[in-house]
């Protein structure tokens, strides 16, 4: 029997901003594409058809940043991925050899890319590194097969000037630029956001978790976070995202005494903990710095003594998570409008991937029961925009001949219930059927991701710029 489809999703409300669709509607799939969207589409026309009835369909879910590596997120990224609702993501650090090591040995059916961290003493010498080394990081990153740079201002900072030179780099050469704000003259916190504003000067980067810099450290963090929302109004040449978790993720990694995250430096600060390897210890075992842990193949957070001897056991190189994000400010950021209606902060990211807070899903659909913002909203913020930051044209949107890349949410459990990348079913109520990865990538970097087994997805800068919306 031949079918007209690979796969017709029946009974489900559609969701996608891009083409002013929000009602009910069947979804057919064939050759990975979207195929058909109508009122009703037979079953029978189909080799698969699934009754979605009161749940709503959008455009696969992208993650603008989040982590996959052994230095950041470790092995059970995707996995914890594609339970979270999530298709397409971005690796907000690297290092990219890693990130592509764990995709193909732990793929889970997911799109990922890749920017690769700028770091003194790991991938540039110091804090000041010259042109020609940054030149030669990007043209070695790229090879590798990841899309640009990413700038640990708040973690591991460069001088400013080297900041601004970095930045250079990466535009001139149409590779990916993301900015965790900070410098060796500010921190992670609302001065580090403004001086980072000053350096970009009117260039299209990614400006990452705009919370981050909204804590209080300051001023009231309500004042922090209408200032953030006024400067990115003023430069609308900047992308950005937010993420809805109370936790962040940094590195409890110490040496000489002292954790190196500068992150970690200001939470502890945010306690009165030391600001040393023992202030951090204590921090653990009183429940303020909580570790991220693997355990039955996902990662959880903890606390406590069990959680000081895993920690020491990997020689405290692990992520380390502290609740240092204020509600409010989450809340303000992620539903801000401009003039015209389109949101300040363009994307819902988590910052998570590995890291214990892959929440989109489930926050994301609490802002619309609160009817702080539509389905349509949500799918643009999660899905659209992310997509279109990434050069993806044929993703985070249903038109006819676009990637089949679907996420199935119920609205009421505030839950995913099913993913699809490409038409192959990816997650179907918190079961794993997707293997393998995908990975983003530049021209420069095709033949390294082929080599290493993996399936390359290209995008030309040239043709499709990264970092653009308005």
């Amino acid at each position: 029997m031949s079918y007209i489809y690979d796969l017709v999703l029946q009974n489900g409300t559609v969701n996608d901003p891009a083409n002013n669709l929000s009602g009910r509607y069947d979804l057919a799939v064939k050759d990975g594409k979207i195929a058909e969207i109508a009122p009703s589409i037979s079953a029978g026309a189909a080799k698969d058809a699934v009754d979605v009835t009161g749940l709503n369909i959008i455009p696969g879910l992208v993650d603008l940043h989040m982590h996959a590596s052994a230095w950041l997120g470790g092995r059970f990224a995707h996995k914890m991925m594609a339970l979270a609702g999530v298709t397409t993501a971005l690796d907000m650090s690297g290092p990219i050899n890693s990130v592509l090591e764990i995709a193909k040995d732990y793929g889970c059916g997911l799109n990922i890319a890749c920017i690769n961290y700028v770091r003194p003493g790991d991938t540039v010498k110091d804090t000041n590194p010259s042109r020609a080394e940054l030149e030669n990081l990007l043209t070695d990153n790229l090879k590798a097969g990841a899309i640009g740079f990413k700038i640990l201002g708040g973690h591991y900072p460069l001088t400013p000037e080297a900041t601004a030179t970095a930045i250079d780099v990466a535009l001139e050469r149409g590779a990916y630029l993301a900015f965790h704000a900070g410098s060796l003259a500010t921190r992670s916190d609302i001065g580090g956001f403004q001086e980072a504003i000053k350096i970009t000067a009117n260039r299209n980067i990614h400006m990452a978790h705009i919370n981050s810099y909204c804590r209080g450290r300051v001023i009231d963090c309500h004042a922090e976070a209408e200032i953030a929302l006024s400067l990115l109004k003023e430069n609308p040449n900047i992308v950005s995202e937010s993420y809805l978790s109370p936790v962040n993720g940094t590195s409890g990694e110490c040496k000489n005494g002292v954790p190196l995250s500068q992150v970690t430096v200001m939470c502890l600060e945010a306690r009165n903990y030391e600001t040393t390897e023992a202030g951090l210890e204590k921090a653990i075992y009183e429940g303020w710095a909580q570790v991220n842990q693997e355990l039955g193949g996902v990662v959880i957070l903890t606390t406590g003594q069990k959680a000081v001897d895993y920690w020491r056991s990997k020689n405290t190189d692990i992520t380390i998570s502290f609740a240092v994000n204020p509600e409010i400010p989450r809340l303000r950021i992620a539903t801000a409008r401009r003039d015209d209606s389109s949101y300040v902060v363009d994307c819902i990211s988590t910052d998570g991937g590995g890291i214990p807070r892959n929440v989109t899903v489930e926050k994301g659909l609490a802002l619309v029961r609160l009817e702080a913002m539509s389905m349509n909203d949500f799918a643009r913020k999660a899905s659209y925009n992310p997509a279109r930051i990434l050069g993806l044209v044929d993703k985070g949107h249903f038109s006819i001949g676009a990637d089949a890349d679907i996420t199935v949410v119920d609205t009421n459990r505030l839950k995913p219930v099913m993913t699809f990348n490409q038409g192959q079913a990816v997650m179907h109520r918190g079961r794993i059927f997707g293997t393998g990865s995908t990975i983003i990538t530049t021209p420069a970097g095709k033949e390294t991701v082929t080599a290493r087994g993996l399936t390359p997805l290209v995008v030309d800068s040239k043709e499709t710029p990264f970092c653009t919306l308005r």
